[in-house]
């Protein structure tokens, strides 16, 4: 044969083979089989988009469900400000993985995966797959806790069927890094060395007041601060979110507390900034009176931003210890972390949204 010939037999054969199939198995123990690549995809449920934002895979997405197209005032999520085109993208269902097979069936083009996370929230993953012959891949969105691995392993799943494992790999290294961090400034400093804590307005699937806590807030955790509400939590002390009576927070009597900033959602005559100002009982704690209250950023938005738990974490290490973070500036460290983990430094944009008041003493008095 030919040497011409046979090379165009191979050229014929190279562009007529079938794509390479890919075997995963999800976060359901479901064993899927994909035709890579996979260049074509939508991300059902909350938080799912923003990993694969952090994958710096956005560009394959083909439509979003409505929370992206929604305008309001406020917002907390560092991947949508730092991917602004999301709001003009065809709308597969709503929000929290309402999804709308029919709508999923009219997009031009199709997707060729659907990601989902919060599999029992919304639409059945198994009969959404059924209705719209399209794979549907659960992750387990995990956090930065107990369930940290399992944000790492959704992270690398996701990585490996959209080719991004070495970027899945940085971003685990990352976070372990900045963890790691956090824990080597603030090992060694004696119980007595450390304030006590205390975080009110802490959202939970919307704004909540003073009163509303989450007695494992992890920067608190990272930092190894004295949170109150976990010390003196009693039976709720492992709660992700709970309230608190005001009578115990008076007792409690913190010597700083922090606001989440998601309460002003609740407008100025109420939430947890209204309450410091107006409440009587508020008025005889001691870090309102000696201005040691401070705004934090939201970071339970659409699920957990993972990134503003790191920029928090290094703002509340820097107000308790000042001396152990003495080489950190809290707003650059964490449009550092934002430049990192979602392309953009977004810190101003979205502080801008909370009146100027993240990372900052609360005027309350």
């Amino acid at each position: 044969m030919p040497l011409r010939t046979f090379l165009l037999i191979g050229l014929v054969f190279c562009a007529t083979s079938p794509a390479q199939a890919l075997e995963v198995t999800d976060a359901l123990g479901r064993t899927h089989e994909l035709q890579a690549p996979v260049n074509r995809v939508i991300c059902s449920g909350s938080g799912c988009l923003r990993l694969l934002a952090y994958l710096q895979a956005q560009d394959l997405v083909v439509a979003v469900d409505d929370i992206e197209s929604r305008r309001n005032r406020f917002d907390s999520r560092p991947y949508a400000m730092a991917n602004p085109q999301f709001k003009t993208m065809p709308i597969f269902g709503r929000f929290r993985g309402q999804d709308n097979p029919e709508l999923i069936l009219t997009l031009d083009p199709q997707p060729q995966v659907i990601f989902k996370t919060y599999a029992t929230m919304g639409h059945d993953p198994v009969e959404l797959q059924n209705k719209t012959g399209i794979p549907v891949v659960v992750l387990d969105a995990g956090n930065l806790g107990a369930k940290r691995e399992a944000f790492y392993a959704s992270l690398r799943l996701m990585g490996r069927i959209v080719d991004k494992e070495e970027r899945a790999e940085s971003l685990v290294a990352y976070f372990d890094a900045a963890i790691a961090d956090l824990a080597r400034r603030t090992a060694d400093i004696p119980d007595s060395g450390r304030p006590t804590a205390y975080i009110g307005g802490v959202a939970y699937k919307g704004p909540h007041g003073f009163q509303s806590t989450e007695p494992t807030y992890p920067p608190f955790l990272f930092v190894q601060a004295r949170n109150l509400a976990r010390e003196e939590g009693g039976a709720g002390r492992d709660l992700s979110n709970t309230d608190v009576a005001k009578e115990k927070i008076v007792v409690w009597d913190p010597d700083h507390l922090f606001l989440d900033l998601s309460t002003l959602q609740m407008g100025e005559d109420a939430g947890g900034l209204h309450e410091l100002r107006t409440d009587p009982a508020y008025a005889t704690l001691t870090a309102v009176r000696e201005g040691r209250v401070y705004g934090v950023l939201p970071y339970n938005w659409y699920s957990q931003n993972f990134e503003s738990i790191l920029a928090n974490a290094y703002f509340v290490g820097k107000t308790l210890y000042p001396e152990r973070f003495a080489d950190v500036d809290p707003k650059a460290k964490a449009d550092e972390i934002y430049s990192f983990v979602v392309g953009k430094p977004v810190f101003d944009e979205m502080n801008q949204t909370f009146s100027g008041l993240a990372f900052v003493p609360v005027p309350v008095r």
